[in-house]
């Protein structure tokens, strides 16, 4: 709305202001219009051409304002109706703020009517009363408008609500500014978008990556994202803004109809009100006369009513002053929460200040961060600044808001009291003095109530909206808090690491600065020391070389048993590498075997060729036989080695156990040592103690001595004193005394002594306590340890159980499976021996087949058929076998890939074991580290506690350390569960990985076998083909089964069998290790766990026992002041009070002696004696203090040396923490070491890995190129065999055919007839000699038959062993090939098996670092913590301390005021003795008076002599025996004091002895367990030394046994000696390496503290540089602020302007465009100008012409005129017309004024002269007379010009013609130069009527005169006027004018100018 309305009135403004402009404008052209047109009556031309120029200007002129008035109209047009619209909205939007107010109105009328009202009713309740009206009315008028006022306040309530119509504008306002901000915000971001897309595109031009480019997409989605987001937002703000609006009007509407259902039923009321009004009116006047009797009765009853009345005003005077209380409990809780708005303020700002700290810090750290983080902070800053601001904002402005309405309501009541107070005095004539009081005192109560109840309702309406606003801002602190938490948690995220390591090196420096500073003290120190201890440290040593030579033995010894370790590893690598090349020789002899095989076979082709020699193959058998023999003792040969080897690596194990144990014992040997060099350094501590508290005892004695000899001396002095004194008895007495005091200061001082020893012995006793209980502790704790060992041990040997039965059970199921096989076997053999004879009945059959005759088909064809079916079911059963064979090796294989897995999970388990020992090893001395320095620094802690404690007046707290120890133990069960999940888990992870390698495997296993049946299938296939080939698969299969059952039989299987076993066994055994070695490892984390706890408990406790500290030493140190002030205060006071009252004593004393002396004329000196001894008492109390101070003095050096004491043992920590660190990196670089050595053997691995694949390659070569020979084979017998079918059944077909033939021909020939015998016996015969050659034939083919069967049998014979041999070869091959690629599969298996633990060990290395990291950080925290409170204990010491020497300082001077008040009691005493002798001598001088008086003068002289002295006796005596009571009761206290202390000490000294006996039997028992220990060591040593020996004795079998193995390879050893020699050059080589790495290591160390020196100095640098910077970006930050003010509050300015200048802008574009369309009016305008011009320039020819032709011509009617209008003017104004004639007849002004000062003469010269010259006139026509002529004569030039003007404008009628011919020449006018003039006036004249009465002429068809203008070459731009008119533009009639209005004043203000 209120941008809307905004919108509108800027629109209206800058339409007002075109409407302006163009209104101004228009008003200066007419302005300018009418000054032209009257200036015309003064310029007018004289000639025809000039009028045509000027008239043709100002046309055109006219023309252009026309055409932009028009545009002008135009715009206006537009204006108006933008106007208009605006006009009708703002009209609405004022209406509906008028309803409102008129609304508003109305209420209060209502309100000022309803008062009225009110006052009626109570004027009717007085008539009802019947009462006088004047005098009752304002009586009953006092209650009913309190109640009146208090039933109307919701009014004013109602009437509020309207007030929120401002409220909700200022929102819309406040929303608009909003928006504009939002826009602004907006306009930044894009502007910082672009800023870093330039950057981008920089870093893109210097080379960037992917990855930048990826960040840069990331951050321009971001962008696009953020922009998303304030579209949406801005949306939301403008939905918000439309939401609040309708609330709005819903509220308005609302609001109005209450107010109209109210205003209806106040009218009705009113017209009620207003007619009772009347009735009474009425009965009241007529009631008048009869109610004056009765008004005396009412006064009487007012009277009455006015006590009551005064009653009442009481009680609202009360109820007024409980609302004044109320009131102010408002304000104050107003105030309150005034206050805690400010707080919360405050607080708001702070959280913004941190807030804004924090982002500092966080861009400081997150430079190098990714700049999404930027962008993404720069909006979350953005989001927090503008919630929070923009919330105070909306809270300001509601306050604000409410207490302008608060005012406002308080004016519109102010208001409508003034409005009552008007409304009264109308009825205040009728009321009296009386009441006036009354009613002025009630109506301020009821104001007073009601403005207290307004007040009320104010400060509670304030106070729910400060409530209100404290619950918003809580809810923002909250919401901010929040958001600074997730702030702080991210940067401590981001920045633990930074900070760790900076406070790491913060703490080195703080270190190393305290270090320098101590060995600054203990240089000094050492010095002195070094003499007295040189003995000490002699012992010492010897007892340190004892140690070194035990440690130099037990080296000696380890270095031996390293030697043979050494040793045996090379008998090892020996046997490895005679293993290697007996491989070599056996493949050698395998290759030669090979060879020989080849060359049989060639031998065994070429025999079968010549002769089938039968002893040479046999011979060949033989021989084959004999190698095989060989290669089978060889293969015993090896696996005698490998058993060799197996017991070798056995061996090894066990000696590495025993290496590793030595290593423990060692490390316990060097534990144990570094106690003794603890012990050794604690006793070397307490020597130093004893040293310098030795010393300081011998200060103290010299001190001593130094105060007892002035002692003496002062006893002396004094017993010098008392032989001075006159009396023996005194003197006697006097030495007693004094003897008495110096054996009870010896006595005292005795004490003290002892005292202090007794002190001193305690302290001792403490620590030995201490350090004896910290031992304890330790010892219970090793207890626990090894009981949870104990308990661990227990559950791992029952896992070990369990997994012991489980492989117990597999192993029974692979017995069973072995039985399977077995039989299997057994049922094999029995096959193969059926498959034999089987063979043997088809070769018999076969010889039958090729023997038999051809009777015998049919019993040939059954036996086929038979031997086929059974060749089917031998098929059959053996594709049964077959399949039974593939199962069974899957089967092995299963468990042969189970065994591998078996072999590598135990190797896993082993590095394991091994990394865990190693971690162990490492954590232990952690371990120990850490507990030794937690133990110094807890001995350190408790003996600064006791120290404490002593101090603090024996208050002893023990702090129980039962219930951590409880919580430590459940901590420990926890944390021992939480690693066994954890170690569980890890054993899964384990298990998922084998378990997938598992599958991978049986996938590869299951792929094979697919391939081995689609090769059995195919091999199935060739069979079917041919039956021979079956027959050799049969064999070839029966060889395999041979093979195998040789191989089951054989003693290798049983032997793998066994092996397996024992590697079942060993990986059983290395499992229960690996366990064992978890369980520790766990514990030990428990235990590092525990440990933390602990230090934490004990930091808490620590922290806890500070605070407790604190509060008494506070508690002490008031009670101390308090005390002491109090004592203090009260024994001064009663002191000063008896001192004035014995003063005042010895005043009035002293004055009685006064006047006693006047008459004795006699003085007294005994006051100045006192006095001395007092201050001689004084100094010997001042020398006491000063022996007391410097006790303390000496205590204060004691406790100096203590802290001394500390600081040196803390030195000794921080050599020992040196030393570790040594240790650690010595050990890192170990671990470094052995990681190259891992990466070394992995390279190893591989290398070998990629010569397999090789060696595998040219093996798969090999294996293809035999396949191919064996293939070539193949083909080479079918077509041997073949060959062999087509010879065969020729020859049989030969023998048989012939002899059917001889059978069918014989028939028919014994059949045939008898005379054909012969010549058929002759056929006979021939017959016979053919088949005797035929039987010849058939024997040879026979013969050559049998002679090719034994060749083809002996060619099958030799062709089945070559395939036998071949198959034998490819068999081997197979085998081989199988062998290397099990050995493939296992080096697969080893390599995944070790990256797997590589794997694993980085992973457990990483989160072992990071748990280290973790621990670390907890110990630098811890350290920290420990750091801070011995600095809090520090600083609670000097409090102590401060504490102590102010509680020293109290009882000094509460001693001192004692003394003091001694001193007073003796003054006091000799006060009081004083005035008894002054009594005694005013007594005894009375007497002498009255003696004097009896006259006894000698005597009393004499008595008087004798007083004197007996007084100055007494008063010496009295003196000396105040002084002895004096230093009695002094010492009586002393001893009293001194007997407490003996007291306490004898307590002190039996508590002491007690626990000096419980120490010694605890150190008692402790040695007697040390003795124990050390004999459990000694008899670990002899177990050791027998567990070396048996070491010994099985190296020396080994030995033994390998001398024997290299007896037999006795060449290789020279080989390997050699490689030795390399070997053990090597190791020199790395010996010198180390040396020299030894000493870079030194030089690291060295070059390390210079670094670390230099670290320190440069830190500092950076901190000088960082607090420089800090302050320089703090003073930029603040500058930058300003600026950013400044440069906000430029942009408000020029916001403005930028308006200013668009509205600037919007007016010149505007203008512009006017400009543009009059620039191309004016370009037409100018083309009609040239086309004017050169019409012109013909006209002007024309005129010249005219001009030559007409130079000197008259005019006649314009000199006519002026003639007679000269003689018409007065005679006073004639010098006007001659001007007007001069001015026409162009004659200058000074020419003018000369002719006008002449004389008349002159004048009528001239008119005479003028007269005679125009003789021609009188034929001119007069000027017709008009009535208005009669007053011309009264009137001036001027006037009469006017009027002429005005009747030549009038239409007449029309000129005459001139012509040419009428005008007379110009001779006839005259040769005179005046001639001229007036015809040039004429024609002007005539011209001008010409044109005023005649439109529509034509220029060219006018008389000459009116169409020649004058032309001069200056006259060419001539006025508008005088344009000539055309007929587009409009001709102006004149209208007729009165004759008063035509002189107006604008023509008159022109002709006057």
């Amino acid at each position: 709305m209120a941008s809307w309305l905004g919108g509108l009135g800027s629109g209206l403004g800058q339409s007002l202001g075109q409407v302006g402009g163009s209104l101004s404008s228009l008003t200066g052209q007419i302005s300018s219009f009418t000054k032209d047109i009257l200036l015309e009556g003064a310029e007018e031309v004289g000639d025809v051409a000039t009028e045509l120029h000027v008239s043709n200007s100002r046309l055109r002129e006219i023309e252009s304002i026309n055409a932009a008035q028009k545009l002008e109209n135009e715009r206006l047009k537009k204006v108006c109706s933008d106007l208009e619209e605006k006009h009708e909205a703002a009209e609405l939007q004022i209406k509906q703020l008028s309803v409102e107010y008129r609304n508003q109105l109305q209420q209060k009328e209502v309100e000022i009517s309803h008062l009225k009202a009110r006052q009626n009713a109570l004027q009717e309740q007085l008539q009802k009363v019947q009462t006088a009206a004047q005098s009752a009315q304002p009586g009953a008028a006092v209650l009913p408008p309190a109640t009146a006022s208090a039933s109307y306040v919701p009014v004013g309530r109602h009437s509020s609500g309207f007030e929120g119509d401002d409220m909700d504008f200022g929102d819309i306002i406040w929303s608009q500014q909003e928006i504009n901000r939002l826009s602004n915000d907006v306009s930044r971001l894009e502007s910082e978008v672009d800023h870093w897309k330039q950057i981008a595109l920089s870093s893109k031009v210097q080379g960037t990556n992917d990855a930048e480019q990826s960040e840069i997409c990331k951050l321009q989605n971001i962008v696009k994202e953020l922009k998303q987001n304030l579209s949406q937002e801005i949306d939301e703000h403008q939905h918000e803004l439309s939401v609040l609006q309708d609330a709005h009007r819903q509220k308005l509407l609302e609001i109005s109809r209450r107010h109209r259902e109210e205003l209806s039923e106040y009218e009705e009321r009113i017209e009620e009100l207003e007619n009772q009004l009347q009735q009474g009116g009425v009965s009241a006047d007529a009631m008048d006369d009869s109610k004056s009797s009765e008004q005396k009765k009412n006064a009487q009853s007012l009277e009455g009513g006015k006590v009551e009345k005064l009653q009442v005003v009481k009680d609202l005077e009360d109820e007024i002053r409980k609302l004044n209380h109320k009131l102010s409990s408002a304000k104050e809780e107003n105030k309150i929460l005034l206050k805690e708005q400010e707080l919360a303020k405050v607080e708001k700002i702070q959280i913004v200040q941190e807030y804004e700290n924090l982002k500092s810090d966080f861009s400081m750290l997150q430079s190098s961060v990714a700049k999404q983080d930027v962008l993404k902070e720069q909006e979350k800053k953005l989001q927090s600044k503008t919630s929070l601001p923009e919330d105070v904002v909306r809270l300001q402005q509601a306050l604000l808001e409410a207490e302008n309405e608060i005012a406002r309501l308080s004016s519109l009541n102010q208001g409508l009291e003034k409005k009552l107070t008007s409304a009264q005095p109308k009825n205040e004539n009728i009321l009296s003095v009386y009441t006036e009081d009354q009613n002025s005192e009630l109506s301020q109560l009821r104001q007073d109530l009601e403005r207290k109840e307004h007040e009320l309702n104010e400060s509670i309406a304030e106070r729910e909206t400060l409530i209100a606003e404290l619950e918003e801002l809580d809810k923002q602190n909250q919401e901010a808090t929040q958001h600074m938490i997730t702030l702080k948690e991210q940067l401590s995220k981001q920045h633990t690491g930074t900070d760790s390591i900076i406070k790491q090196l913060k703490f080195d420096i703080d270190f190393e600065r305290k270090k320098v500073s101590q060995l600054e003290t203990e240089k000094m120190e050492a010095i002195k020391e070094l003499d007295s201890q040189k003995e000490k440290l002699s012992q010492c040593s010897y007892a340190l070389n004892d140690l070194h030579i035990s440690k130099k033995q037990l080296q000696d010894k380890i270095k031996d048993l390293q030697e043979q370790l050494r040793k045996a590893q090379d008998c090892h690598l020996h046997n490895k590498k005679e293993i290697g090349e007996l491989q070599q020789r056996l493949k050698e002899r395998e290759e030669e075997l090979s060879v020989s095989l080849s060359t049989l076979k060639e031998k065994s082709n070429q025999e079968s060729n010549y002769t089938c020699q039968d002893p040479i193959l046999k011979e060949r058998e033989v021989e084959i036989a004999k190698l095989q023999n060989d290669i089978s003792e060889n293969k015993q040969l090896n696996e005698n080695l490998e058993k060799s080897l197996s017991d070798l690596r056995t061996e090894n194990g066990k000696l590495l156990a025993a290496i590793e144990e030595l290593k423990q014992e060692l490390s316990d040997a060097i534990s144990e040592k570094n106690k003794v060099y603890l012990e050794k350094d604690t006793v070397m501590e307490a020597l130093k103690m004893e040293k310098r508290q030795i010393e300081s005892e011998l200060n103290q004695t010299e001190k001593r001595l130094l105060e007892q000899a002035h002692k003496y001396k002062q006893t002396i002095e004094e017993l010098s004193n008392a032989r001075s004194m006159d009396t023996t008895a005194l003197q006697l007495e006097h030495e007693r005394l004094v003897k008495l005091n110096q054996e009870k200061d010896f006595k005292i001082a005795e004490l003290q002594r002892s005292v202090e020893q007794m002190e001193i012995d305690h302290q001792e006793t403490k620590d030995m306590l201490t350090t004896s209980l910290g031992g304890q502790k330790q010892l219970t704790e090793l207890i626990k340890e090894k009981e949870v060992f104990i308990e661990k041990f227990k559950n791992q040997a029952l896992q070990v159980k369990q997994e012991l039965e489980e492989y117990m059970k597999v192993s029974k199921k692979q017995d069973v499976l072995k039985q399977n096989l077995e039989e299997k076997d057994r049922s094999l053999a029995v096959m193969k021996e059926e498959n034999n004879h089987l063979k043997e009945e088809i070769e018999r059959l076969k010889d039958q087949q090729s023997r038999a005759t051809p009777v015998v088909e049919p019993k040939t064809l059954d036996i086929i058929i038979e031997l086929e079916s059974e060749v089917t079911q031998l098929k059959v059963i053996k594709s049964n076998l077959e399949e039974e064979i593939e199962v069974l090796k899957k089967t092995i294989e299963d468990q042969n890939q189970t065994t591998v897995q078996l072999q590598q999970s135990l190797q896993e388990q082993r590095k394991e074991i091994d990394e865990s020992k190693f971690q162990c090893e490492q954590m232990n001395v952690t371990h120990e580290r850490l507990s030794l320095e937690k133990d110094e620094e807890i001995k350190n802690l408790q003996k600064t506690i006791e120290q404490i404690k002593t101090q603090l007046h024996k208050e002893r707290q023990i702090i129980q350390t039962d219930s951590p120890d409880l919580f430590q133990e459940t901590k420990v069960q926890t944390l021992n569960g939480e690693n066994g999940n954890e170690k569980h888990d890890l054993s899964k992870a384990e298990i998922e990985r084998l378990v997938k390698g598992i599958k991978e495997r049986e996938m590869e296993i299951k792929l094979l076998n697919e391939k081995n049946i689609s090769l059995s299938q195919q091999i199935d296939q060739l069979s079917k083909d041919e039956v021979g080939k079956l027959i050799r698969i049969i064999q070839e299969k029966d060889l395999e089964i041979q093979a195998l059952n040789a191989r089951v039989s054989s003693a290798s299987y049983r032997q793998d069998v066994l092996c397996l076993q024992q590697q079942l066994q060993a990986y059983v055994v290395e499992r229960e290790q690996v366990l064992a070695v978890l369980s520790e490892k766990t514990r030990e984390n428990s235990q590092l766990k525990t440990e933390y706890r602990n230090i934490m408990d004990i930091v808490a406790a620590k922290e806890a026992a500070l605070v407790r500290l604190q509060e008494e030493n506070q508690k002490l140190s008031n009670r101390s002041e308090n005390s002491s002030q109090d004592m203090s205060r009260e024994t001064i006071q009663n002191l000063s009070r008896i001192i004035r009252e014995k003063d005042i004593e010895i005043d009035a004393l002293s004055q009685k002696c006064q006047t006693l002396l006047t008459v004795l004329q006699t003085s007294s000196t005994g006051t100045d004696n006192g006095s001395g001894g007092v201050t001689s008492n004084q100094f010997e109390k001042l020398l006491q203090e000063r022996d007391k101070l410097k006790q303390q003095v000496k205590k204060m050096e004691e406790w100096k040396q203590q802290v001394i004491t500390t600081v040196q043992n803390m030195q000794h920590e921080s050599a020992h923490l040196q030393e570790e660190l040594h240790k650690l990196q010595a050990q890192i670089s170990v671990e470094s070491d052995s990681n190259s050595k891992l990466q070394v053997d992995y390279n190893g691995l591989i290398q070998s890995y990629e010569e397999n694949e090789k060696k595998l390659r040219s093996f798969s070569q090999e294996l293809a190129q035999v396949q191919h020979s064996i293939g070539q084979l193949h083909n080479t017998k079918d077509l041997l065999l073949s060959k062999l079918d087509l010879v065969t059944p020729s020859v049989a077909m030969a023998s048989t055919v012939p002899q059917l033939s001889d059978i069918q021909c014989s028939a028919p020939e014994v059949l045939s007839d008898e005379p054909e015998s012969k010549l058929l016996q002759k056929e006979l015969e021939q017959l016979k000699k053919k088949l005797q050659e035929k039987d010849s034939t058939i024997r040879t083919l026979q013969e050559n038959n049998q002679r090719l069967s034994d060749s083809v049998a002996a060619a099958s014979e030799i062709e089945r062993k070559s395939q036998e041999g071949t198959e034998s070869e490819m068999r081997q091959v197979k085998e081989k090939h199988d062998i290397l690629q099990k050995s493939l599969r296992e080096k697969d298996i080893l390599i995944k098996s070790k990256s797997d633990q590589l794997l694993s060990v980085s992973e457990n290395l990483s989160n072992k670092e990071n748990e280290n990291e973790l621990l670390k950080q907890a110990v630098t925290n811890l350290k920290e913590r420990i750091l801070i409170l011995e600095m809090d204990i520090r600083k609670l010491k000097e409090e102590n301390e401060k504490i102590v020497a102010r509680s020293r300082e109290k009882e000094t001077e509460f001693r001192a005021l004692q003394e003091t008040n001694m001193q007073f009691s003796m003054m006091l005493k000799e006060k009081e003795f004083e005035s008894h002798s002054m009594k005694e001598k005013a007594l005894a001088f009375e007497k002498l008076l009255k003696e004097k008086e009896q006259g006894k003068t000698g005597e009393l002289n004499q008595l008087l002599n004798e007083v004197k002295s007996m007084q100055e006796k007494a008063v010496s005596f009295q003196q000396e025996r105040d002084q002895v009571m004096v230093a009695l009761k002094q010492k009586q206290m002393e001893s009293s004091a001194l007997q407490s202390e003996i007291q306490h000490l004898r307590e002190k000294e039996q508590r002491l002895n007690q626990e000096l006996e419980r120490l010694r039997n605890h150190l008692l028992e402790m040695e007697d367990s040390y003795t124990r220990e050390a004999l459990a060591a000694e008899d670990r040593e002899v177990k050791l030394r027998k567990k070396v020996l048996v070491l010994e004795e099985k190296l020396a079998s080994s030995s033994t046994a390998v001398e024997n193995a290299s007896h037999q390879a006795s060449l290789q050893v020279e080989s390997l000696q050699e490689q030795l020699n390399l070997v053990s050059k090597q190791r020199d080589e790395t010996v010198l390496q180390l040396t020299i790495s030894q000493d870079q290591v030194k030089q690291y160390a060295l070059s390390l503290a210079n670094l670390q020196m230099v670290l320190e100095q440069f830190q500092q640098e950076e901190k000088a540089m960082y607090s420089a910077e800090l302050e320089k970006h703090q003073k930029q930050t603040a500058e930058w602020r300003r600026k950013a003010e400044s440069l906000e509050e430029k942009v408000v300015s020029l916001q403005e302007s930028l308006e200013e200048a668009n509205a600037a802008l919007d007016a010149a574009s505007r203008l512009t465009e006017q400009l543009d369309i009059k620039e191309e009016q004016i370009e037409e305008l100018k083309k009609e100008g040239e086309i004017r011009r050169e019409m012109l320039e013909d006209v002007q020819n024309k005129l010249m012409n005219l001009m030559n032709s007409t130079e000197g011509k008259v005019d006649k009617l314009l000199m006519r005129n002026l003639f007679v209008g000269h003689f018409h003017t007065p005679k006073n104004k004639r010098t006007e017309v001659l001007r007007l004639m001069g001015s026409i007849l162009g004659i200058k002004k000074e020419e003018l004024d000369q002719l006008l000062c002449e004389d008349q003469r002159g004048v009528t010269r001239w008119v005479t002269g003028w007269l005679g010259g125009g003789a021609g006139s009188k034929s001119v026509p007069s000027t017709p007379l008009r009535p208005t002529h009669q007053n011309i004569f009264n009137s001036s030039f001027s006037e009469l010009f006017v009027k002429f003007l005005e009747t030549e404008s009038c239409p007449s009628l029309p000129p005459p013609k001139l012509s040419v011919h009428d005008m007379k020449p110009l001779g006839a006018a005259g040769s005179s130069k005046t001639s001229s003039t007036p015809s040039n006036s004429q024609m002007q004249d005539s011209t001008v009527s010409g044109t005023s009465r005649r439109p529509d002429i034509n220029p060219f068809l006018a008389p000459r005169s009116a169409a020649v203008p004058l032309i001069t070459p200056a006259s060419s731009s001539g006025h508008l006027l005088m344009k000539p008119i055309s007929d587009a533009l409009p001709t102006f009639t004149p209208l007729p004018v009165s004759p008063d209005a035509s002189a107006g004043a604008v023509l008159k203000d022109l002709l006057k100018q």
